[in-house]
C-alpha cells in the first residue's frame, strides 16, 4: 500500500511541475495532460445482505438474553436441534438469543476440542450444519420476535488457523521468534496462539471478518469473548465500525470488567462480580448487602442505558463450580438467587438447562451431556412467571433501585416514574421474619407473579428462599 501512495504522491509532483511549465508558455501550448486519478485500495468487500435486517432488537436495557450450548443442547447438537425449540426459549420470556461460537474449530495435536479454538473466521463449523441451517435459526428466531447474537473470539485462534502461516507476523512471539500460547495471570492455554493486537493488518482483517456476519447470516449482535485482554482502542475500532452498518441495531456485550469496555462502546459488561456474590451470599452465608455494593462498582464507567449481564450459570461456571441446583440450595434456593439476579439491576442471562432445573453439569468440552427437556416442569413455570413480571413492569425492567437489604433478605424498591416495585428476597434455607423500613411499611401493591392485592405491614415472613414481587 506504502509504494502504491508514494507513486501517487510522486505522480502529483510531475503533474504540478508540469502545470507550472505550462502556464509560462504561449496560448498555442498543447493542453496538459488529463489529472491522475489515485488509486483505490480496498480490503476484502462485505458480502451481500441475506434476508432483510431485524427490526425488533430490543432496547439493550430490555434484553432478556439465552445462551445457546449447541453441543449440549439437543440430542443432535446441531442448529437444527436449537431451531425446533425456538418456541419453548420464546415462550420463556426471552427476547435474545447467545449462540456459543458457531466457527469451524482447531484440529491440530495441541486442540482440546474447544469450541473457542477457531480455525476459520468466515466459515461454518459443519458439525452445527452450514450456513443455511444457521439462516434458518436465525430467521426462526426473528419471526418469534427474537434477535441472535454470535459468540466472537478475538483474542486467540487455533494452531492450524491459516493465519499461522500466511501471516505468523499477526500473533505475538517470544524471544527465540515462536509464536505464544495465551498465558494469563499464571495459566496458559496451549491449545490456542496468541494474536498481537499492535499489528494493523490484523486488526483490520478481523474486524472485516467480524462485520461480515451482520450480513451473512443478519445477526443482531455480538458476545465478545476474553474482552478484557484485547486493547481498548481496538473495541473501539471495531464498535465504531459495527455501528457504522446504518441498517442493523446491535447489540454489544463484553465479555469482560474493565469500565473502559464501556467508553469502548459496548452495550453491556460481563457480571462475573455479581455472580462472585451470589456465590459467597447463598453458597458461604456472606451477608445479602453484598448486592447493593455491587450494583454501584459493577457499573462504574457506564453512562446512559449501558448495563451489566447477569446470572447465575453459564457454560464456564456450569462446568467448573456447579449447577445453580447443585450450588445454592436446591430448586427452591437456585430460583431465589436467580431473582436477585433478575430483578436488582442488569440484564438477566439463562444458560440452556437452566430453566429445566438440570442438576446434572455440562463439563467442556460439552460434548458428553445433553439438556433433559421437560424435568421440573415447576421451575421453567416459575422463570416464566417472573421474566413475565420483569416484562411488564418498568420499575422490575429499568428502575432506579433504594436498598432496604439485612444480613438475610435481599430488599430493594425500583422506581421509573409513575412505576413502583418492591423485592423481598430470602436468601437463606431457613424462614426469616423481615422488618419492613417505615418508608414501605403499611402499603399495598399488586402481586406480580400470583396476581392480587397484596398489602406489606411492618414485618414479612419470608420461608426458606422465599420471595415476593409487588408492583404498583
Amino acid at each position: 500500500m506504502s509504494l502504491l501512495i508514494t507513486a501517487y504522491k510522486n505522480a502529483l509532483v510531475l503533474l504540478t511541475a508540469a502545470g507550472m511549465v505550462a502556464g509560462c508558455k504561449s496560448e498555442n501550448a498543447p493542453a496538459p495532460a488529463p489529472p491522475v486519478t489515485p488509486p483505490v485500495i480496498t480490503g476484502t468487500p462485505p458480502p451481500a445482505q441475506y434476508g432483510t435486517p431485524f427490526t425488533g432488537v430490543p432496547n439493550r436495557e430490555d434484553a432478556v438474553m439465552y445462551q445457546v450450548n449447541m453441543r449440549a443442547f439437543s440430542q443432535s447438537g446441531n442448529f437444527a436441534g436449537v431451531t425446533a425449540r425456538l418456541d419453548s426459549i420464546k415462550d420463556l420470556g426471552v427476547n435474545v438469543l447467545y449462540l456459543m461460537p458457531i466457527y469451524p474449530i482447531g484440529t491440530d495435536s495441541k486442540s482440546v476440542n474447544s469450541p473457542y479454538a477457531v480455525n476459520d473466521y468466515r466459515a461454518v463449523n459443519p458439525e452445527f450444519g452450514s450456513l443455511t441451517d444457521l439462516r434458518t435459526l436465525v430467521d426462526g428466531a426473528h419471526t418469534r420476535g427474537m434477535s441472535v447474537m454470535l459468540d466472537w473470539v478475538a483474542n486467540h485462534t487455533s494452531w492450524d488457523n491459516p493465519w499461522i502461516t500466511q501471516h505468523p507476523d499477526w500473533y505475538q512471539k517470544n524471544a527465540a521468534g515462536a509464536i505464544m500460547p495465551v498465558s494469563n495471570n499464571g495459566t496458559t492455554y496451549n491449545d490456542v496462539a496468541q494474536l498481537n493486537f499492535a499489528d494493523a493488518a490484523m486488526r483490520l482483517e478481523m474486524i472485516s471478518a467480524l462485520k461480515s456476519w451482520v450480513y451473512m447470516a443478519n445477526v443482531d449482535g455480538f458476545r465478545f469473548d476474553y474482552a478484557d485482554f484485547q486493547p481498548n482502542d481496538f473495541w473501539k475500532q471495531a464498535t465504531d465500525t459495527l455501528r457504522n452498518i446504518k441498517s442493523h441495531k446491535l447489540l454489544l456485550l463484553a465479555e469482560g470488567t474493565r469500565s473502559a469496555n464501556f467508553a469502548s462502546g459496548f452495550d453491556y459488561n460481563f457480571g462475573f462480580n455479581f455472580y462472585g456474590g451470589i456465590y459467597q451470599v447463598y453458597r458461604n452465608g456472606a451477608t445479602a448487602t453484598t448486592f447493593d455494593g455491587l450494583n454501584t462498582s459493577e457499573y462504574v464507567g457506564a453512562t446512559g442505558t449501558q448495563q451489566v449481564v447477569r446470572y447465575i450459570t453459564n457454560h464456564d461456571v456450569n462446568g467448573s463450580d456447579g449447577t445453580p441446583i447443585e450450588l445454592f440450595g436446591g430448586k427452591a434456593g437456585a430460583m431465589s438467587a436467580f431473582v436477585v439476579t433478575a430483578l436488582y439491576k442488569g440484564v438477566p442471562m439463562i444458560y440452556n438447562g437452566q430453566e429445566a432445573g438440570m442438576s446434572q453439569r455440562i463439563p467442556f468440552p460439552f460434548t458428553g451431556v445433553k439438556v433433559v427437556w421437560g424435568q421440573n416442569p415447576d421451575v421453567k413455570r416459575a422463570y416464566k412467571q417472573l421474566l413475565a413480571a420483569r416484562a411488564a413492569s418498568a420499575a422490575l425492567r429499568v428502575g432506579t433501585s433504594t436498598a432496604y437489604s439485612t444480613t438475610n433478605v435481599c430488599a430493594f424498591t425500583k422506581t421509573a416514574g409513575s412505576s413502583q416495585a418492591l423485592v423481598l428476597v430470602n436468601v437463606r434455607n431457613t424462614t426469616q421474619t423481615y422488618t419492613v423500613p417505615a418508608t414501605v411499611a403499611n402499603t399495598t401493591w399488586t402481586d406480580a407473579l400470583l396476581g392480587g392485592s397484596a398489602t406489606v405491614g411492618t414485618q414479612v415472613t419470608l420461608p426458606a428462599y422465599g420471595y415476593k414481587v409487588l408492583t404498583k
